[in-house]
């Protein structure tokens, strides 16, 4: 296939994908917003770390294997059934972690992420029931990492897209026929991985699949191999909690709950914005995996200048809109008609998307080394911008600047990434790429 069509079908498959994974998050903020008020966003925003948790191991496991998966296949190894089975074997021992403490700790992991006896009372239920799914959110990442990996981008792109409609969907039964509030949320979110792992299963079921599973004693080597190269993708994920759980400590102390539930409805708007990178990173990673596998490193040059040029033209789409829109797009989450939110969530949405200029490139050069396995350049970048940068900047900037430093620490910390992520890729692709694949 030429370049450019396997280029605009990946990325655009994923970015519908993650789009879609997005959208339920930003319909559970809609929803709650409407049906419980501010609490209720406050309490979805202080919990919002823990999903990044969760998913980021799921993240890290999935595409690390299936990073692993797609370089043996493109250098027509055999050894392939074991990444996947592997996999499916961790995340399942992960997962029942995080399922054993939501069930027995809800309240005190609220409280730990900074509710008042007010927001533990309605966050406690939503995260005992969304943490007793840790399980399948796992699976769901494995299943739908492995189906775009080998082949089957559409079927990957549907799981996504379906699970996300089956939860806007129930979220609206269950929240309003149904009075189950924000346990009913929860329990809409909670069973949408299990639509897009029945949807994957379409694919992994198939003829046409390399996916096998085997029941087999956990590789520790194996996962050590995956996380080497899934690293990226764990902090791309976990960069959003971290930052999220570092500004809601900040904002409780300078502006309160409502200052944590305009930081709300920035955080979910986000979100739906990072997903377009994330499709753009994700969407190239199979194709330079597969190019990296044959050696072909000026088709991975290519791939990676193309989504380079795309990255900054949704930048500048975005930017825009939130310059021009910010009143429109807080209005749409602010039923008391609150003037102070609306005050804190203009001004983040305007500040803080600036860093959308820099983000989508780090994004996309952190997965590009990942495929290539230069998994320490792309610790490095992804360390510093999802966890380094981004905390000493909130904190510093806030200290200085009160919100609006809050707001700026994100362009700020992505801009400084940018310089280290730049010089890594250049470094990756001007030299010799030595393949060591265990």
């Amino acid at each position: 296939m030429n370049v450019r069509k396997q280029f605009a079908k990946y990325v655009s498959q994923n970015i519908l994908g993650m789009v879609g994974i997005s959208l339920y998050i930003l319909a559970d903020t809609f929803f709650i917003a409407q049906a419980v008020g501010a609490d209720g966003i406050t309490a979805l925003n202080l919990v919002l770390p823990l999903y990044s948790f969760i998913f980021a191991i799921g993240q890290m496991i999935g595409v690390g294997s299936a990073i692993r998966f797609a370089v043996e296949n493109g250098q027509g190894r055999e050894k392939k059934f074991p990444w996947f089975s592997n996999a499916l074997i961790w995340t399942t021992l992960f997962g029942a972690i995080f399922m054993l403490i939501g069930l027995l700790f809800p309240e005190q992991l609220v409280a730990l992420m900074g509710g008042d006896a007010s927001i533990v009372a309605v966050g406690a239920p939503y995260t005992r029931i969304f943490m007793s799914f840790s399980i399948f959110f796992m699976w769901n990442h494995v299943c739908n990492a492995f189906v775009r990996n080998d082949g089957s981008p559409t079927i990957a792109m549907a799981a996504t897209l379906f699970s996300s409609l089956f939860n806007i969907v129930f979220d609206y039964i269950l929240m309003y026929p149904m009075h189950m509030g924000m346990e009913g949320a929860a329990l809409a979110t909670a069973c949408s991985p299990i639509v897009g792992i029945l949807i994957c299963m379409v694919h992994i079921l198939s003829k046409r699949s390399s996916l096998k599973f085997h029941l087999m004693k956990p590789d520790a080597k194996k996962l050590w191999l995956s996380c080497q190269v899934g690293v990226s993708a764990f902090i791309g994920e976990m960069s959003s909690g971290v930052t999220t759980l570092a500004f809601n400590y900040l904002i409780l102390g300078l502006a309160g709950n409502t200052g944590v539930a305009a930081y709300g409805v920035v955080a979910n708007l986000a979100i739906v914005v990072m997903a377009l990178f994330n499709g753009i990173a994700q969407g190239s990673q199979p194709i330079v995996s597969d190019y990296y596998g044959r050696n072909e490193r000026a088709m991975i040059r290519r791939v990676s200048r193309m989504g380079f040029g795309l990255s900054f033209v949704f930048a500048v789409l975005i930017v825009v809109i939130m310059w021009l829109y910010p009143a429109q797009l807080t209005a749409v989450f602010n039923k008391a008609d609150d003037p102070v939110l609306a005050m804190y969530a203009e001004e983040g949405l305007r500040l803080y998307m600036l860093g959308f200029f820099f983000a989508g490139w780090n994004m996309l050069g952190a997965s590009v080394l990942s495929a290539m396995e230069q998994a320490r350049a792309a610790f490095v970048a992804s360390m510093l911008r999802g966890f380094v940068l981004i905390l000493l900047c909130a904190f510093v900037l806030a200290a200085l600047f009160g919100m609006t430093g809050v707001w700026l620490s994100y362009p700020v910390a992505e801009a400084l990434t940018l310089v280290v992520t730049l010089t890594g890729m250049r470094k990756a692709l001007r030299a010799g790429v030595e393949k060591n694949i265990h």
